[in-house]
C-alpha cells in the first residue's frame, strides 16, 4: 500500500515510524513532514487544511491510505473530502470532530448519553460567566470551547483568576477558539488517556497511557501540549477501563451514530479517576501527543493494521496483541515554553542515538538546515523508551535525552513519578 500521513509533530514520526514496520507498507509520504521524518519517508510541502488539495496530492501519488494524525484537519473537514473522493481515510469526519473542536457540543453529548461528567456551564459573553463562576467555589476550570493547541483551559485557583481568564478568553487571547467559553467544576482524582479505536459500529480499546501536562516538575506551572507520557497507566485497572467503555465511550459512540455521525477513527478519551469511578475531561478525535509515541513504541507494525482495519469497518475481527512492556517518552522543549522561545538554535548528538525497538528519537519541531538539525517549535524532540519495566523504560529514555546536546533546552526529570 501506498500510505500518506498528514501532520508534522512528534505524534506523525511515531505514526510514520510504525507504519513503516509494517511489511504492507510499500510507499509512505508525510505532509509536512520534520527533519526526523524525512530520515525514514519521504516528505511533502502540503497544506494539509486544504481537502481540495490532499485528495488532488493523494490521486497524483495513487495513495491507497491516509491517516490524518492533528486535529485541525479533521476539524475543517479534510476526512470529509477524501471519503467523497473514494479515498481510504483513518479519522472522523468534520461533524463527528466536533467532539474535540467543540466543548460545549461533547458536554451536550454526554448529557444526551448520560456519560459522567463535570458540571459545567456555557457562555458566550463575559459577564454570564463571571456571574456562574462567582455562584460557584474555587478552584474552577475555564475552558475555551474551541481548539487552542491543547492551551485553552486554565485551572483557576481563585475567582480572581478564573477572572482573567474569561477576559482573556473572550479577549482573543486563543483567537476564535475563545469565542465561546466552558467553565466547569474541578475534579478532583488522578487523570489518565483511555485510547480506542471506532469504526462506527464497533469499539476496540488499544492501550492506556498517562500524560504530563504542567511544564513544571512535580506537575507545577503552566499548562503545556504535554511534557511526557507512559503506558500503560496503572491507575487505569482493567475494571475501571470497562466501566469508561460502558459508561461514557459506548453511550457517546451511539449516540453520534442516532444523529446520523457516525464516528470513524481514534478517539482520545481523557479521563478523572477518583475512588474507581471515571469522568469524562475531554475527548481528542486524534492520537494523543505525546501519548502517541509511547502507544506506537508497544504496538509496532500491527499499528497500520488496526487503523486501516478502522477505516475499512472490520473491528469486530480484529485483536491487539499487547506485549507485557512498558513504554516512556521524554519531551525535550525550547527554554521559555509554553511561552516565547528561540527557534532555530541547533541540536547535536542525535546521530549517536540507538534507534531499534527498544529506543527511537521522535522529532516533533524540528528542521535540517545547512546539514544540521535545527529546533523550530516548542516541543522539539521526544525521547522514546520500551522495556520490561517502567523503571527500564525510563533509564532508557533519560539516557537517550541525556546525551543530546542542545543548550537551549530542558526537559523534565520525573515523568512517569505517579507509577514509580
Amino acid at each position: 500500500m501506498n500510505i500518506l500521513i498528514l501532520g508534522s509533530g512528534g505524534r506523525e514520526h511515531s505514526l510514520a515510524w510504525a507504519v513503516m514496520q509494517n511489511p504492507k507498507c510499500d510507499k509512505l509520504i508525510v505532509a509536512p513532514g520534520n527533519a526526523g521524518i524525512a530520515q525514514i519517508a519521504d516528505c511533502a510541502a502540503l497544506d494539509i487544511e486544504d481537502g481540495g488539495a490532499v485528495v488532488t496530492f493523494a490521486e497524483e501519488n495513487s495513495i491507497d491510505f491516509v491517516i490524518v494524525g492533528p486535529e485541525a484537519p479533521l476539524a475543517a473537514g479534510v476526512a470529509d473530502r477524501l471519503r467523497d473522493a473514494g479515498l481510504l481515510v483513518f479519522g472522523p469526519t468534520a461533524e463527528a470532530a466536533k467532539l474535540e473542536a467543540s466543548k460545549s457540543f461533547t458536554k451536550e453529548i454526554c448529557d444526551a448519553a448520560q456519560a459522567p461528567t463535570a458540571a459545567y456551564g456555557h457562555f458566550t459573553d463575559a459577564d454570564s460567566a463571571k456571574a456562574y463562576v462567582r455562584q460557584q467555589s474555587a478552584p474552577i476550570v475555564v475552558k475555551a470551547d474551541g481548539l487552542a493547541a491543547g492551551k485553552g483551559v486554565i485551572i483557576a485557583e481563585t475567582i480572581e483568576d478564573a477572572e482573567a481568564a474569561i477576559d482573556d478568553m473572550f479577549g482573543g487571547a486563543f483567537g476564535g477558539a475563545g469565542a465561546e467559553v466552558v467553565i466547569e467544576e474541578f475534579m478532583q482524582g488522578e487523570e489518565a488517556s483511555f485510547f480506542v479505536l471506532c469504526d462506527g459500529t464497533d469499539v476496540l480499546p488499544i492501550g492506556t497511557a498517562q500524560d504530563h501536562k504542567r511544564v513544571g516538575e512535580g506537575d507545577t506551572g503552566l499548562n503545556t501540549g504535554g511534557m511526557g507520557a507512559y503506558s500503560p497507566a496503572p491507575v487505569l485497572t482493567d475494571a475501571i477501563a470497562q466501566k469508561a467503555l460502558d459508561e461514557i465511550i459506548k453511550p457517546t459512540m451511539a449516540e453520534m451514530a442516532k444523529r446520523g455521525t457516525p464516528y470513524q477513527g481514534v478517539l482520545y478519551a481523557g479521563l478523572m479517576i477518583q475512588d474507581g469511578q471515571p469522568r469524562l475531561v475531554e475527548y481528542n478525535v486524534r492520537f494523543g501527543d505525546p501519548e502517541c509515541q509511547v502507544l506506537m513504541m508497544r504496538l509496532g507494525a500491527q499499528a497500520m493494521d488496526l487503523m486501516h482495519a478502522c477505516a475499512e469497518g472490520r473491528l469486530a475481527e480484529t485483536r491487539v496483541n499487547w506485549a507485557d512492556d512498558h513504554a516512556m517518552t521524554v519531551v525535550l522543549a525550547a527554554d521559555g515554553y509554553p511561552g516565547s522561545y528561540e527557534k532555530g538554535t541547533p541540536i547535536t548528538g542525535l546521530d549517536d542515538l540507538p534507534e531499534d525497538s527498544f529506543h527511537m528519537m521522535f522529532h516533533a519541531g524540528t528542521s535540517e538546515k545547512d546539514g544540521r538539525i535545527v529546533a523550530t517549535g516548542g516541543r522539539v524532540l521526544n525521547a522514546t523508551a520500551r522495556g520490561t519495566t517502567l523503571q527500564e523504560a525510563r533509564d532508557r529514555a533519560y539516557a537517550m535525552a541525556d546525551a543530546v546536546n542542545w543548550p537551549q533546552g530542558f526537559y523534565r526529570r520525573d515523568i512517569g513519578w505517579r507509577a514509580l
